[in-house]
């Protein structure tokens, strides 16, 4: 049995997505290690030919895994070769597409990029909001924000708004109750007001002690009795504003992020519509 795996991640573009659905598909193997690499804007045939020699200097005889999402046939075919282990990630499926919707695919190199450029704004923009609204900062805006988590001290919180800005594009806050707040049993008014829009994080005081000790071992921060008290203040503080609660433990960054925006009722719906095209052929 093979325990541990080279892998790399080739695109046209960033190469986020062939990484994002190799990863996803090697999660399924959790007892081999991957060593994992992305090599992005592989635009030409000599782009791919010295990219495949990076690959197998660094990999020896080994024949790594090669995720790729390449458009452009003649770019893509570089990498099908006996001396690694090629997954198109693309083609089967778009095949398939093609014969369901009784229509060629535009088959473009790099057209997913062109198709999300427009989002760009909108991304970086969530980014910045999150970035400035990060742990109590600017309580005064958050009528801004689409999505306003709540928790104690490690609850997650952070990791979670980012997660929101950078992959859905939400302007997401997040607010750390302290001991003023749960020991007065009250949250700001700009939460109060955007409540519809607040979800509270929580999980069992055995769950946060344990990520508190890992950075703060013995303190009373991280004493399972500061843990427990905390959280149960702050579930009444849930319970008192009726707010949305989610369980942290045990889930994804990922996972959380969707229950977030499921528990306020914030649906994403990017439906795919087609574009203009000028003269030239390209998207307007």
């Amino acid at each position: 049995m093979i325990t541990s795996q080279d892998v790399y991640y080739v695109s046209g573009s960033t190469a986020i997505l062939a990484e994002d659905m190799g990863k996803a598909l090697l999660a399924q193997f959790q007892g081999i290690r991957f060593r994992e690499e992305k090599i992005p804007f592989i635009h030409t045939p000599d782009d791919a030919r010295k990219a495949l020699a990076h690959i197998l200097q660094h990999s020896g005889n080994t024949r790594p895994l090669v995720f790729c999402t390449i458009m452009d046939q003649e770019t893509r075919d570089v990498f099908n070769c006996p001396e690694v282990r090629f997954f198109d990630i693309f083609l089967n499926t778009l095949e398939l597409l093609e014969q369901t919707l009784g229509t060629k695919a535009l088959r473009e190199p790099g057209y997913s990029r062109h198709f999300t450029i427009s989002k760009m704004d909108k991304r970086v923009d969530a980014i910045h909001f999150s970035l400035e609204h990060d742990d109590g900062t600017r309580p005064a805006e958050y009528d801004q924000a689409e999505i306003i988590l709540i928790g104690v001290s490690r609850s997650g919180k952070t990791p979670v708004s980012i997660y929101l800005a950078t992959h859905m594009e939400l302007k997401a806050a997040n607010f750390p109750l302290t001991a003023d707040h749960l020991e007065k049993h009250e949250l700001p008014k700009e939460i109060v007001r955007n409540r519809k829009r607040a979800v509270g994080l929580t999980c069992s005081p055995n769950y946060l002690h344990n990520i508190r000790e890992k950075r703060y071992a013995g303190s009373t921060y991280a004493s399972l009795a500061n843990c427990t008290r905390e959280l149960q203040q702050a579930k009444q503080l849930y319970m008192r504003h009726n707010l949305h609660v989610l369980n942290v433990e045990g889930r994804s960054i990922e996972e959380l992020a969707v229950q977030a925006i499921q528990a306020i009722g914030l649906t994403k719906k990017n439906q795919l519509r087609p574009r203009a095209r000028d003269i030239s052929g390209h998207s307007t």
